[in-house]
Parts: C-alpha cells; sequence; structure tokens
C-alpha cells in the first residue's frame, strides 16, 4: 500500500502532491504554518493540530470559533483513538421547551449547545502533547492581536454569513469592523478574540467551562432568553472512543461511531465492495451510476437511525453488518432510484491533518455548523457560537428528537485509514456539512481502489446527493459522463461551487515508505507546509 500511487495529475487543478517528513495539511496557510512551527520547536503531530486548530479560529472565522464542537482521530504511534468532544443540549432543552416551534431555531442562542473544541484541544494536549498548552496556543494570539490579511475566498463566505448574522447579538461588534465586511486583503484585528485565547491557554480550559469565560457566556445567554446554565458547561466532558471500521480495497477505513456521520461513508464502502465497483474506469457511467446508488442506500439509513449513540434504537453494528448490506446493495438496478431506510436486524467546518517523524498521525475536525454558526458572539470575548442544536428535530419519537442533556446528530467526521497489517496509511477529512460523508466515500474510493495520489482525489470533480433523484455537480464534471447519468434517471444540475458547504474541502496525509504525502484541496485557501 505504501509505494503503488499513481502520481499522475489528470484534472485541472495546478497543484502538485507534496512530500515531507512532518506534515501540516490545512485549509489556511496561516493556521498550517502555525502547525509546522510547533513539529520545529520539538512538538508532535498532535501539538501541531492544536496549534492549526487555534489559528483557524482566527483566520477562518466563518467555519470555526472558540465555541465550535469538535472531534479527532489520533494514531498516537500504537494504537487507535477517537475523541468526540461535541457538546450536549442544555438541561432545559425538552420538548415543551420549543413549544410553538415549528422547527427547531436555525440561529440565535435558540441553536447553541455546549461548544466542545476548547475541551477537545485541552484533551489533546493532556493526553499526547509534548509542549506546554500555552505554548501551543501563541501563534493564534498573535494573529489576533495583531492582525492577519483576509484571503478572498474567506472574505466572500464572511459577506454572505454577515447577510444572515449581523443582528444575531454581538455579531456586528465583533465581525464587522467599522460597520462592514472585511475586504480582500484587509488586516483585520480580533483583540477581544486573543485576550480570550490567552485566558484559556492560562487555565487549561477552565476558565472557559467553569471560570471568568463561563459567566460571560452565561450572562450573554440569560439576557438573551436561553436557559443553558452554569451548571451545563461545568458538567462537559470529552468522551474518548473506539473507532468503527471496514475492510475496503486491501486496507481498512475508520470512522468516529455516532453521533457522527461516518457510519454513512463506512456503509457506503461496503455496499461499493457488494456491488463489485472497480472494474471499470474511476470517471466511468458504470463506475458512478453504482457509486451514486450506494451512497443514497446509506444516507437513507443514517437519517433515520442515527443521533446520540445513547438514543439509538439500532447499534451501528447493525447498520454495517455485511449481510444487511449486501440485501440493500441487491436493490441497485441500472436504473435511478430513491430509496427510504433499511430494516437492520439484531445482531461551515474545518479540517486539518498532521503527521510528523516519530510517526503520530492527526485528523482533526472543528465546525460552527452553518458558516458562523448560531450568529451570537459573547460580548468582550470575540467566542462565537456553533449552532449544533440546529440539527435536532422536533418530531416526536425521532431518534434525533430534542431532549435535554443530549447530543445532536453531528455533521463534522475526521478520517482514517489503516493498511491491513495494523500500521497507519491515512489521515484525512473533507469538510462541508452534508457532503462529508459523500466526500470520505469519494476519497477513499480514488485513493484506495484507484490508486490516486491525495493531491489528484482532492483536485477530482465531485458530485453531491441531494433529495430524491437530485445530484449536484460541480462544473468541472465531465458534459458526457453527466448525459450517461442522465439516461439513466439521474437528475444532474451542475453548481458553482459557491456557498459555506459547496463542494467541500480536503485535507489528506497519506504515510508512505519514505515519509508522507499530501494534498490540500483547490477549492480553499488550503496549503501542505512540510519539512
Amino acid at each position: 500500500m505504501f509505494d503503488d500511487l499513481d502520481y499522475s495529475q489528470p484534472y485541472g487543478s495546478a497543484r502538485s502532491p507534496v512530500m515531507g517528513n512532518n506534515m501540516v495539511a490545512c485549509s489556511q496557510p496561516l493556521a498550517a504554518q502555525a502547525g509546522l512551527e510547533m513539529l520545529r520547536k520539538g512538538g508532535n503531530a498532535i501539538d501541531a493540530a492544536i496549534a492549526a486548530a487555534m489559528v483557524l479560529t482566527v483566520v477562518e472565522p466563518t467555519g470555526c470559533g472558540i465555541g465550535s464542537d469538535a472531534f479527532a482521530i489520533v494514531w498516537d504511534g500504537q494504537q487507535l483513538q477517537g475523541l468526540n468532544a461535541s457538546g450536549r443540549s442544555p438541561a432545559g432543552w425538552t420538548p415543551e421547551h420549543f413549544a410553538g416551534h415549528a422547527a427547531m431555531p436555525q440561529r440565535g442562542w435558540g441553536s447553541v449547545t455546549v461548544p466542545g473544541a476548547v475541551s477537545a484541544w485541552v484533551a489533546l494536549s493532556e493526553r499526547y502533547g509534548k509542549l506546554p498548552f500555552a505554548t501551543l496556543a501563541e501563534p493564534a494570539i498573535a494573529y489576533a492581536q495583531d492582525g492577519y490579511q483576509v484571503t478572498p475566498i474567506i472574505s466572500e463566505l464572511w459577506r454572505l454569513g454577515a447577510e444572515q448574522l449581523k443582528d444575531q447579538p454581538g455579531f456586528a461588534e465583533c465581525f464587522l469592523p467599522g460597520g462592514k465586511v472585511p475586504a480582500a486583503g484587509e488586516k483585520v484585528r480580533l483583540k477581544d478574540h486573543a485576550n480570550t485565547l490567552k485566558s484559556i491557554a492560562d487555565t487549561q480550559g477552565e476558565s472557559f467551562y467553569r471560570g471568568e469565560l463561563a459567566h460571560a457566556i452565561i450572562a450573554h445567554a440569560r439576557a438573551n432568553g436561553s436557559v443553558m446554565s452554569l451548571e451545563d458547561l461545568a458538567t462537559h466532558r470529552v468522551e474518548w472512543v473506539e473507532t468503527l471500521s471496514v475492510p475496503y480495497a486491501g486496507a481498512v477505513v475508520h470512522e468516529l461511531p455516532p453521533n457522527g456521520q461516518g457510519i454513512a461513508t463506512l456503509a457506503g464502502l461496503t455496499l461499493l465492495d457488494a456491488l463489485g465497483v472497480g472494474k471499470h474506469p474511476v470517471d466511468s457511467v458504470e463506475t458512478l451510476h453504482p457509486v451514486l446508488e450506494a451512497m443514497k442506500l446509506a444516507l437513507a439509513d443514517l437519517q433515520h437511525y442515527v443521533t446520540d449513540s445513547e438514543h439509538m434504537q439500532v447499534k451501528p453494528a447493525q447498520l454495517l453488518d455485511p449481510t444487511y448490506l449486501a440485501e440493500r446493495a441487491s436493490r441497485v438496478s441500472e436504473h435511478a432510484a430513491n430509496p427510504g431506510h433499511g430494516s437492520p436486524k439484531a445482531g461551515g467546518t474545518v479540517c486539518l491533518s498532521t503527521a510528523d517523524e516519530n510517526g503520530m498521525m492527526v485528523s482533526f475536525i472543528q465546525s460552527n455548523y452553518m458558516g458562523f454558526g448560531s450568529g451570537v458572539v459573547v460580548p468582550g470575548t470575540g467566542i462565537s457560537l456553533q449552532n449544533r442544536g440546529a440539527a435536532f428535530t422536533l418530531e416526536p419519537g425521532h431518534v434525533n428528537a430534542v431532549a435535554p442533556g443530549k447530543r445532536p446528530f453531528h455533521t463534522i467526521i475526521p478520517g482514517f485509514v489503516m493498511n491491513a497489517d495494523g500500521t497507519p496509511l491515512m489521515a484525512f477529512g473533507l469538510m462541508g456539512g452534508p457532503m462529508q460523508a459523500q466526500g470520505h466515500l469519494q476519497m477513499m474510493l480514488r485513493i484506495l481502489r484507484y490508486k490516486q495520489n491525495p493531491q489528484a482525489a482532492a483536485n477530482a470533480p465531485r458530485w453531491r446527493i441531494e433529495a430524491g433523484l437530485q445530484v449536484s455537480v460541480e462544473r468541472e464534471f465531465d458534459q458526457l459522463l453527466a448525459q450517461a447519468l442522465r439516461a439513466k434517471g439521474h437528475l444532474i444540475d451542475f453548481e458553482d461551487p459557491s456557498g459555506v458547504f459547496a463542494f467541500g474541502g480536503a485535507q489528506i496525509i497519506q504515510r508512505t515508505r519514505h515519509g508522507y504525502v499530501g494534498g490540500t484541496d483547490p477549492r480553499k485557501d488550503g496549503l501542505i507546509a512540510a519539512y
């Protein structure tokens, strides 16, 4: 598996794969370099990931913030370990609390669950880090204090977010300096953000969950009608979990268990094997039609069954049972279908990858959810809060129905691949809301089954399944292939890569015999920093 990659670049991007012994793959160059700085200081891949993640809250606030949620998968040199740092709903979030609402609030305090990103940084550092936690925060504090130039992509996402969120409590004060959206190339300073990061660094996160910052968060919550309490913050805990995995193309693909959607990627890959995908060229209708049908089957089960693992009505293993999935695969025909869920028998986001010369590899993801998330910013702190509560439903009896102290269904998922012999192969992710499970499957199909190098796989035109028979594809998608898919009943829509989610942003680091090779998404400002 180490040295059988195809290094050709068959797609439009001019980006080439990057090689090195230490590596950070990230959606923003300043964040990637911050991670590399930690590696040069003698830190490990965990230190690099945390430093990069902190910088991203400053330089890419359209996708993540200090009030985000986070997940990670870590190869520590001996074993693979998963981290779920997503927050739970406030204790006061009973169904009665939302009486009179037709649906869960999408923005504002009514969409905010307990933020978990800070707890992820602290937990990862305490368990695996080599450098002092305060050292990891230094680059982010410096960029927030001294300023950075906003990139064109982030300026546009900032504008789109501000159009919707400018009236949310605290948003304009923090994110509309001088009353306007920062233009591309404009220098932005986030001094409140810098002070908050310093407080988090000095207290190992205690101030955020039990100290001064926690009191500021809850004071703002109460002033705006939220029932979130100091106890909700103080009782938040991360959860170390075992990954779910399936064999695929000679390797083993790992995802975190629910409340995330990674299980849909694993089910989809198992369905691809059941359908015999891999005998025709990767960009052919003979390949893509069954791939689309398999992904639809996996997503149908995802939407019906997956929620907080404590509230699941079926076990994840049941959804991944090969016999069950073979029966699901038997439903695929030569024509596009709109499947429902099966009946298994008992039995606005950023992602980054890091790797160091000692073999540690990390896949990390943190997210606001919808762009700037809830739009709520705690005054004087720069703490922008996610809107993960919007993923709950008010439908009585649904597995993802809102309830006190419950984790909502989550779109953000880190990914990891092991070789069949138990050695690590790849840390990867692909941000983009509902695109993520689909994007993970597309990356694995291309890299593992068709041996494309990480950069070529990131460059390739993508598709995204919508409702029913609708499939959105990028403008660069092959026109003849689109026509062939339409002939099979797929409703193909060419879409410009705009908006918060679009077609996602991949960050991939793959191990080779001599080091690492990385790919970063051309749809973002990404950089592979390596030495």
